[in-house]
């Protein structure tokens, strides 16, 4: 990365390290790179740089905040150095890092699949509260449709015991790492992994309790919109559904309806500005019965909910 001012760069040796002032300890790092990635066009500029330097020392990021005026080793500083250039130049966190909390749970990211977000913790949440609410104890028949890094699937698992769980994907490198985090988190022996496009390679006669999908559901027009980091970066293949957004979820909710056991629901997350649009898709399949839309933190529509009659 370029130095704002070359007399406080902290990737060159102060003159006199003896005095404090002049050490780049953990706490001046933190300040100095939260300040330049914000230039740089960064939005959670202090989380970057403190997600950034927990990983070049090898520590847990709450970690810092025991060490402040410590000076980290050279190596470790050429090594945030790099990271906070690539950061500037738009690499989001989560590829430099290679993972990401979802869930309250650690898991492996690559270029090869979308970075989980936040929203998608609803998809998770509604799943095991339908779940709690089933009055049939046999186990869960559970679908997964557009895996991924194996966030909801992997959750599924983790939370529901006896869950059968199937986790679908078009892509093999996702689906390689969808089933390291399996085993990073001990269910690797619970899942079923299949690749596909959508129900395509499912054998016919197999239905499931639920499905869920966190499926592509961008326009092509709001594709240009999007933040650099998303859209120069992330796989476009798992973000743009085509000039109406709701063009997978068509195909989705016709396949979901053939797959669902009578009672079964099927989840989808989708953006708020194709909300009306795909509600109106799922309304047009009469073996599809709507229920309100869940709403995010910030009370706009995510969640599509319905259930087969």
């Amino acid at each position: 990365m370029q130095d704002q001012n070359h007399s406080s760069s902290p990737h060159s040796k102060p003159a006199d390290s003896s005095q404090s002032a002049d050490k780049w300890t953990i706490g001046r790092l933190l300040t100095w790179t939260a300040e330049y990635l914000q230039s740089n066009g960064s939005e959670t500029s202090r989380l970057d740089a403190e997600v950034l330097l927990a990983d070049a020392l090898g520590c847990r990021r709450i970690e810092l905040y025991t060490t402040f005026d410590n000076e980290p080793e050279e190596a470790a500083r050429n090594s945030f150095r790099e990271l906070v250039r690539r950061r500037a130049e738009g690499t989001p966190v989560a590829y430099l890092v290679g993972r990401r909390e979802f869930y309250s749970m650690d898991f492996r990211v690559t270029p090869d699949m979308l970075i989980p977000r936040p929203e998608t913790e609803l998809l998770v949440v509604a799943l095991l509260d339908f779940v709690k609410q089933r009055q049939d104890k046999q186990p869960p028949r559970i679908v997964d449709i557009g895996t991924g890094s194996g966030i909801i699937a992997v959750c599924a698992a983790k939370h529901i015991p006896n869950a059968q769980v199937t986790a679908i994907d078009i892509s093999p490198p996702a689906l390689k790492v969808a089933q390291a985090n399996a085993a990073d988190h001990g269910v690797s022996d619970r899942i079923e992994w299949l690749e596909s496009d959508l129900f395509a390679a499912v054998p016919p006669q197999q239905q499931f309790d639920f499905i869920v999908s966190n499926p592509p559901y961008v326009t092509t027009a709001e594709m240009q919109t999007l933040a650099a980091d998303v859209k120069d970066f992330e796989p476009h293949g798992a973000l743009e559904a085509g000039p109406k957004g709701t063009e997978v979820i068509e195909l989705l909710a016709e396949q979901a309806a053939e797959r669902l056991a009578p009672g079964g629901w099927l989840l989808i997350e989708i953006g708020p500005n194709i909300h009306d649009a795909a509600r109106a898709v799922v309304e047009s399949d009469a073996r599809l019965q709507l229920s309100p839309t869940i709403k995010d933190l910030a009370l706009l529509p995510r969640i599509l909910q319905a259930t087969k009659v």
